[in-house]
């Protein structure tokens, strides 16, 4: 049976075609080139591969591009295919979006380069990158401006994410410049929760169930927005905590409040996990892969309030970057494997399934996660951990992204026909 993929000829023009073909495709070049990089570090670490100097701290660089470099290019090219839909707009033309996805782009590659080189050109990188996703933050807001709907409260929050992503990266070229390295650290932990997670939660909330009360439920009788505004606000106070923990560190009162609201947060999404197991059919494979995304955002809020607890009971800090990889890898790499895949198989015209190649990469995606949170654990091996973890991350994005980055430079007959 012929792939639809393969039918047809590659074609730069055909990434014209829709919003969501140039932003994700751009955002598979740097999501591939960010993990390649990454397992070079680690394999560099560890000795197999000659040591090349940085200019700035490896796990800024990582940090940085995992958080502000694909991750935009996918929401931009989402918000731009499916927002116009949500507000009655027309939606803006390719051509119109395609230089703040370049610019994106763009930025980041010079960043991976410039890590190497100088601190002053990897700071050019992010300042290409930041008015790259303000120009695209600035046209999203004018859709939103020009809608006449009366439900617009996802849209809103969503270009509240990008508001707070562009002021976060702009800080962070402008900490870099400056050599504020644990500045530019803390802006990296904020605008994971305050910008990406946040965005997760207004997509998530519109599109997926989890993200929403199931029936019979106190959260449903509480009403349909309980979800949404409980996951927002834990998401905004996680990006407030991240610089509260870098003042209050040594303040066991605050140690302790940070605890038991991470602790309540993460118990409630933990609970609404296990209440879809019952009212869902978790046998479809992108059900149980969105699911596993919200499983993964009540652990990484759980691994974090054992973290302060830990840090309240005897001062010391551990666990620092569990929740972290708990939430980017577990939580938002599950949901950005499920979503794009989804969209990228309905505007295809093919099936919205995860076949048997997306859910064996969705297993090895969790199994470079657990690695990856295993090796903040004391008295684990940590390097060979994390050079494994890096590894399959690399392998997962990259069959993913040449699976269906090479699909979006085609026009498939089945897309034709719809």
């Amino acid at each position: 049976m012929t792939d639809p993929d393969a039918e047809g000829s590659w074609r730069w023009r055909h990434l014209l075609a829709a919003p969501h073909r140039p932003g994700f495709f751009l955002a598979m070049v740097v999501l591939g080139a960010s993990a390649l990089w990454w397992a070079a570090v680690q394999l560099q670490r560890t000795g197999l591969l000659p040591t090349v100097p940085m200019a700035l701290p490896p796990s800024l660089v990582h940090g940085a591009v995992m958080t502000f470099g694909f991750f935009p290019l996918f929401f931009c090219g989402f918000l731009f295919t499916a927002g116009p839909r949500w507000l009655g707009v027309r939606p803006p033309a390719v051509p119109r979006l395609l230089p703040a996805l370049a610019v994106q782009a763009a930025g980041w590659l010079v960043w991976l380069a410039g890590s190497h080189v100088h601190a002053g050109l990897a700071a050019a990188g992010l300042v290409l990158a930041a008015s790259g996703l303000l120009r695209a933050t600035l046209l999203f807001w004018s859709l939103v401006r020009a809608s006449r709907e009366h439900d617009r409260v996802h849209p809103r929050l969503a270009g509240l994410a990008l508001g707070i992503g562009c002021a976060a990266l702009a800080a962070l070229a402008a900490a870099v410049w400056a050599g504020a390295v644990s500045t530019a650290h803390t802006l990296v932990a904020s605008a994971l929760w305050g910008f990406v997670a946040l965005m997760f939660v207004a997509v998530g909330h519109r599109m997926i169930p989890f993200f929403g009360p199931p029936g019979g439920t106190r959260l449903a009788a509480a009403g349909e927005w309980s979800v949404l505004w409980l996951l927002a606000g834990t998401m905004l106070f996680e990006a407030l905590a991240a610089w509260l923990q870098a003042w209050l560190t040594a303040t066991p009162l605050w140690q302790l409040a940070r605890a038991v609201l991470e602790l309540a947060a993460g118990s409630v999404l933990l609970w609404l996990a296990a209440a879809w197991i019952r009212a869902s059919n978790l046998r479809i494979r992108l059900l149980a892969m969105l699911h596993a995304g919200l499983v993964w955002i009540a652990l990484a809020l759980l691994l974090q309030a054992g973290a302060a607890l830990r840090s309240w009971s005897s001062g010391d800090a551990a666990l620092p970057l569990a929740g972290l990889h708990a939430l980017a890898m577990g939580g938002l790499g599950s949901l950005m494997l499920a979503m794009v895949t989804r969209v990228s198989a309905a505007h295809a015209g093919r099936p919205q399934v995860a076949d048997n190649l997306v859910w064996t990469l969705f297993w090895l995606l969790q199994a470079a996660t657990i690695m990856r949170v295993a090796a903040t654990l004391p008295l684990m091996p940590a390097q060979p951990l994390l050079t494994a973890a890096s590894a399959v991350w690399a392998a997962v994005v990259l069959a993913w992204g040449v699976r269906y980055g090479s699909g979006y430079g085609r026009i498939a007959t089945a897309a034709r026909q719809r």
